[in-house]
């Protein structure tokens, strides 16, 4: 066999198909026509400038919109600031994937290569190839020529990002000190606020109340509130009152007022995540929490005495009125609910403390 014969071979085992070579290049219209050119130059110009304008209305919607306005629409209300966000965010996004694409089919370089399949690893000379293709395209995407789409282009990728950081401010406010007081250390329990059963509403007196009874219950002027705002002083305010006999309790001399004949109350959410509680064991006056078993003992002032919980149930001063029904001395001495680093924990209950 002769060389020839055998290179032609070894071709046809690496190419069984025939090459058909590049199909006759047609020249684009805006490679024909300059003025078409600096038509497309201009819209591409404009959908990058838009962007900009559209980010910034998107974080003026997102401080102005009222969150509780609607807009009719197709005949369906939808909420106002949910569709402008996604309507002034989306195009904005919208814009800039055109912009690129329009400008990538019309002011590019247009020229058609072809080459063989190579190895997956480059030798240094195909690097140094690729740095100069590279170069070439550079030259040929036209910023050269047109270098404001260049600006456009970054000044539209940089100020399209200003919308997601606006939307990290719906993580909720920055939680200082002086926040915490007015929201998740505070609850509606004030002096003189009745105590109530959760479910028919009805005031208790502390003549209603049994040794080793368990009765959960919640302020007064909870249904003062609507809504979500209802939903979040539940939350905090949510108590249990248990009634024990005072000389099988220990009762620190600090929280002598806090409590009447045996009658004590407690906050119902477990210090540990928040779980509700309410597995009463009216023999060893403790409570269970259901999610994780932390036990508090009510009978010594809340303190936990077996689980993750990290801090004793917080106590709600009571008292009786002139009529014998249970109120609220004042609002818990200490923050309900789970722990949190921010908060100092010096002031909470704990074992031995009078």
């Amino acid at each position: 066999m002769s060389i020839e014969t055998k290179h032609e071979n070894t071709d046809l085992e690496r190419y069984p198909v025939p090459d058909p070579g590049l199909e006759e290049h047609v020249e684009r219209f805006t490679d024909v026509d300059a003025a078409a050119g600096e038509r497309v130059y201009r819209q591409v110009l404009l959908m990058l400038g838009a962007v900009p304008v559209l980010a910034i209305a998107f974080v003026v919607i997102y401080f102005v919109v009222p969150r509780n306005s609607f807009i009719v629409l197709f005949g369906m209300e939808w909420d106002a600031m949910t569709f402008l966000l996604g309507l002034t965010g989306g195009l904005a996004t919208l814009l800039i994937g055109l912009a690129c694409v329009h400008w990538a089919k019309t002011i590019m370089g247009d020229e058609e290569v072809a080459e063989d399949r190579h190895a997956a690893a480059s030798s240094p000379e195909d690097r140094e190839v690729f740095a100069r293709e590279f170069a070439k395209g550079a030259e040929q995407s036209g910023l050269g020529r047109r270098k404001l789409i260049g600006g456009a282009l970054g000044g539209a990728l940089g100020l399209i990002a200003v919308p997601a950081v606006v939307l990290f401010a719906d993580m909720g406010p920055w939680p200082t000190a002086a926040l915490r007081r007015e929201t998740i250390e505070r609850t509606i329990w004030a002096e003189g606020v009745k105590l109530v059963n959760d479910v028919t509403r009805r005031a208790l007196k502390a003549s209603d109340l049994e040794i080793g009874q368990l009765v959960n219950a919640q302020p007064e002027n909870l249904w003062e509130h609507e809504g979500a705002e209802f939903q979040i002083e539940k939350a905090k305010a949510s108590i249990i009152i248990v009634r024990m006999d005072p000389d099988r309790i220990k009762i620190p001399e600090s929280r002598q007022d806090w409590q009447v004949g045996g009658i004590l109350c407690y906050s119902k959410i477990c210090t540990h995540v928040g779980c509700p509680i309410s597995l009463w064991e009216q023999q060893t006056h403790h409570l269970l929490c259901p999610c994780h078993q932390s036990t508090f003992d009510l009978g010594n002032s809340g303190v936990v005495v077996f689980g993750p919980a990290a801090r004793a149930l917080p106590q709600l001063p009571i008292t009786i009125d002139a009529d014998g029904y249970l109120v609220a001395r004042s609002d818990f001495t200490v923050p309900v609910g789970p722990s949190y680093f921010e908060r100092d924990s010096s002031g909470d209950f704990k074992e031995g403390d009078r």
